[in-house]
């Protein structure tokens, strides 16, 4: 796995396993809410990650066990607004410069969300942006940005109806209620839902599980999952989608069968 080029302050980025990359967000005294700087260093270690070919997966989590993510960091969100003019365009530009995961709605490679503790907000948004969600039993989900007149416009009006029955997501959309990991797991909102002590254990079959896999195949299946959604069925299923090239293009597609010839496991490389 590739260094970042820069010390993060906000996160941890680090290689848990070959192939795997975990982000940490690292703010416990606001647990882990995410402000202006936090936002840039978060988009800036995405794109770092999307181009490493060394990394074929990423798990993104939170210090401690209190909070995943608390959604947008309201104190500095104020700081802001009551500042002059020119703190405020200088956060403006910042801001213009980051592509936040919750509109990276093409990202390349299998992101698990590890919900260590409450996600609220924008963090509840990230959880959902996610492919894959391993929460611990104590978590907490909720889009609860209408009690501090705001609104979920992080991708949560959106992605909440789309992922859950239309009159269930108007229930929590309308009135900023909670709901409990267990009752994320019925909606089918979360894939697990266990112990804190055993949320890694968790992670770790998933992981598993996708790194049988070959990751170019893992790419262009999710690619194709994703864009697919967007379009009718027959549309869907003819369209060329640059990631299933690319799979056919590589070596990993040759090594598959040969391996099964050969009755051994496949060794893949990613190219």
């Amino acid at each position: 796995m590739q260094a970042l080029d820069f010390e993060p302050q906000y996160f941890v980025y680090e290689e848990i396993r070959p192939r795997v990359a975990r982000i940490t967000i690292n703010r416990p005294e606001v647990r882990n809410a995410i402000n202006t700087p936090a936002h840039k260093e978060w988009s800036d270690i995405l794109d770092h990650a999307a181009a490493d070919d060394d990394v074929w997966l990423m798990v993104i989590t939170g210090v401690g066990r209190q909070a995943f993510c608390a959604g947008r960091d309201l104190k500095h969100l104020s700081m802001i607004r009551q500042s002059d003019e020119a703190a405020q365009a200088a956060d403006r530009e910042l801001m213009d410069q980051v592509t936040r995961l919750i509109e990276r709605f093409d990202y390349p490679k299998p992101l698990i969300a590890q919900v260590n503790g409450v996600a609220l907000g924008g963090g509840f948004e990230v959880a959902m942006a996610c492919d894959l969600v391993v929460a611990a039993d104590h978590a907490q989900f909720g889009l609860t940005e209408p009690l501090r007149g705001l609104y979920a416009g992080g991708g949560g009006v959106h992605r909440l109806p789309r992922q859950i029955p239309m009159k269930l997501a108007m229930e929590y959309l309308l009135t900023a209620r909670t709901m409990s990991a267990q009752r994320a797991l019925e909606l089918g909102i979360v894939n697990d839902v266990v112990p804190y002590d055993e949320l890694e254990a968790a992670t770790d079959r998933l992981i598993d599980d996708i790194l049988r896999c070959a990751p170019l195949s893992i790419q262009a299946t999710k690619q194709a999952a994703m864009r697919g959604l967007d379009m009718p069925l027959g549309e869907a299923f003819h369209h060329p989608y640059p990631a299933v090239a690319r799979l056919m293009a590589s070596e990993d597609v040759k090594e598959g069968p040969r391996a099964f010839a050969e009755k051994r496991e496949p060794n893949w490389q990613g190219r």
